[in-house]
């Protein structure tokens, strides 16, 4: 039986985009491992939010992000992408990453060349990279480190200036790496995006966001350049928006009744469904020989 990672890859192979859905703990992740999406993304933007409640700026470490990844992995089926960010140092450093990750059983991860620590692109104002041979050295890490051939090296480019991110990403793909992943403000319109993936002769990774321009984008357009698309921070939003919404209405109401909230909620029996609850019972009645 084929591994996640082995489908993953399969499906690159044979042409087919794979959409991701972002998850930044173990909950959001089984809710995107039930849905549609072909696998889960470990959003470093949200596992920054959700588990320190801090912005996006390598505040965490690699042991906190991959904590979060192994939990992840302990409840899902689908392939996981994971957010790496830049490695965590030197390239010593980007090699234990992606050890780390390979071990945690990820289909996929991104290194990226911003200076450590980064901040995210959606976020800040201006991202800073490293010299082109620093990151170059990055993805050649990645790519020695691996143990698994099927493990699939995204590189990431946060260079401004279009044609140093093509320049840039073609230098990646020369050093192993598999996808090119370019940020939204760097190009503003599609055919940049095929005039980057002819010049690295690699499919591309995007990051479809609300508020930048490729949420404009097709499903046509994203498949014809794209080996992955995915939705990074669109379930950590929604989840402000509802806890934000709900939270507001119950501190208004002040009273018994916790129903028909602006964002309404499951029941306790759907989510019990959900979680596993009833399965758990029966495993333990089994072993305790009831």
């Amino acid at each position: 039986m084929s591994t996640p990672r082995q489908k993953l890859r399969q499906r690159m192979t044979a042409g087919r985009t794979t959409w991701f859905a972002g998850a930044q703990d173990a909950l959001s992740a089984l809710l995107v491992d039930q849905s549609d999406f072909d696998g889960v993304f470990t959003t470093g933007f949200g596992i920054s939010a959700s588990l320190l409640g801090q912005p996006d700026m390598e505040i965490y470490t690699l042991t906190e992000n991959l904590g979060v990844v192994n939990r992840i992995a302990n409840v899902v089926a689908k392939p996981i992408f994971a957010d790496a960010d830049t490695g965590y140092g030197n390239v010593l450093n980007v090699g234990r990453t992606v050890r780390e990750f390979e071990k945690a059983g990820v289909a996929a991860l991104s290194i990226e060349d911003q200076i450590s620590p980064k901040r995210c692109p959606a976020a800040a104002a201006t991202s800073l990279v490293v010299p082109m041979a620093d990151a170059v050295a990055r993805i050649r890490a990645a790519v020695d480190a691996r143990r698994d051939a099927d493990l699939v090296i995204v590189a990431r480019s946060d260079a401004n200036d279009p044609a140093e991110a093509i320049e840039r990403c073609a230098r990646y793909a020369e050093a192993g790496a598999d996808v090119i992943q370019p940020i939204s403000r760097t190009f503003s319109r599609f055919e940049q995006l095929v005039q980057l993936r002819e010049a690295c002769g690699r499919p591309l990774s995007l990051q479809l966001m609300a508020g930048t321009w490729m949420s404009a984008l097709s499903r046509t357009q994203v498949e014809q350049v794209a080996t992955f698309a995915t939705y990074p921070i669109a379930a950590l939003m929604s989840t402000v928006h509802a806890l934000r919404a709900n939270l507001a209405a119950l501190a208004a109401r002040r009273s018994g009744d916790a129903g028909e909230l602006p964002c309404g909620q499951v029941s306790m029996a759907e989510f019990k469904s959900f979680i596993g609850w009833q399965a758990l019972e029966e495993q333990q009645a089994r072993l305790e020989g009831h």
